[in-house]
């Protein structure tokens, strides 16, 4: 069985990721229900080769989770993965060839595809994001603005799609946003009172709005600075008062036709909502074929 690269999927969903890909699986399958239509057709013992073929050109992501599916049946299955997450390919490729039970495979055909065909949608947009900031300084970065319970998948889909990911819980980095900053007082006092709540401090990111935020934010000495929804004039006045020392993220506003031309105003990142909660979905089908 083909695997991506690196082992980039294995590494990825670990311990608390894989509990929650598996707690998916296991409600998406239950969400179907008893599949009446494939037991009143075919007995326990038949037999069935599928195959999932792209219908479209496109970035593939999702792969490694058809086996982790059809392992719900309780019965053997044989999966064979026939290129890798992260690969593009064209409409008509045959992506993996699946042999088992009839009914087990079929039980599992809207699960696969479902999972296969949003991943491979975010995959699939992040690389266009990724090919249009090429020989810039600037990264790409996804956001939690994911749907519930799919976050570590569709997370992952961006790094299939060579983005990287901004924190994947609320406890990765300490993130000052406005309402955290309106509720303390001001950025100085909020910084102050994590820095005094954790010791060692984790990295703080703190969004700024104006510019005399940004000069409030720099002289904390935070690890990164976000500028919000700043015009250009404006962001590149606020670039030139970060020192190098600190990281900046822009965000807000970014699509395809716009982020060139923000990444060529300098920032070290530049996150982006709509990688995971407005990618259209990759079109797989699966195709039932003769045994062998």
């Amino acid at each position: 069985m083909k695997t991506m690269p690196s082992t980039i999927f294995d590494d990825f969903f670990q311990a608390e990721a894989r509990m929650f890909l598996l707690a998916t699986i296991r409600i998406a399958l239950a969400e179907d229900g008893t599949d009446l239509t494939s037991q009143g057709l075919f007995t326990e013992s038949d037999m069935a080769q599928a195959l999932i073929v792209a219908k479209q050109d496109t970035v593939v992501a999702g792969l490694p989770i058809i086996p982790m599916v059809l392992e719900f049946g309780g019965q053997d299955c044989q999966v064979h993965l026939n290129v890798d997450d992260g690969d593009r390919v064209s409409e008509g490729t045959m992506v993996a060839a699946l042999q088992g039970p009839a009914q087990q495979i079929l039980k599992a055909e809207r699960v696969i595809l479902n999972f296969l065909c949003h991943l491979s949608g975010i995959a699939d947009l992040t690389a266009r994001y990724v090919e249009a900031l090429k020989g810039t300084k600037t990264t790409l970065l996804d956001t939690r603005k994911t749907l519930p319970g799919l976050r570590f998948p569709e997370k992952y889909a961006v790094l299939a799609g060579g983005g990287k990911n901004h924190r994947l819980t609320l406890s990765e980095m300490l993130m000052l946003k406005d309402n955290h900053i309106d509720r303390a007082g001001s950025i100085v006092e909020a910084v102050n009172q994590l820095r005094r709540a954790y010791s060692p401090c984790p990295p703080i990111e703190v969004e700024c709005r104006t510019l005399d935020e940004v000069r409030e934010a720099t002289g904390c000495g935070v690890d990164r600075i976000m500028l919000d929804n700043m015009d250009a004039e404006t962001t590149r006045e606020a670039l030139g008062l970060i020192p190098e020392s600190i990281e900046t993220e822009l965000s807000g506003g970014v699509s395809l036709e716009n982020i060139r031309e923000i990444a060529e105003l300098g920032p070290d990142y530049i996150s982006v909502g709509r990688l995971t909660h407005s990618a259209a979905s990759s079109d797989f089908s699966m195709q039932f074929v003769p045994l062998r």
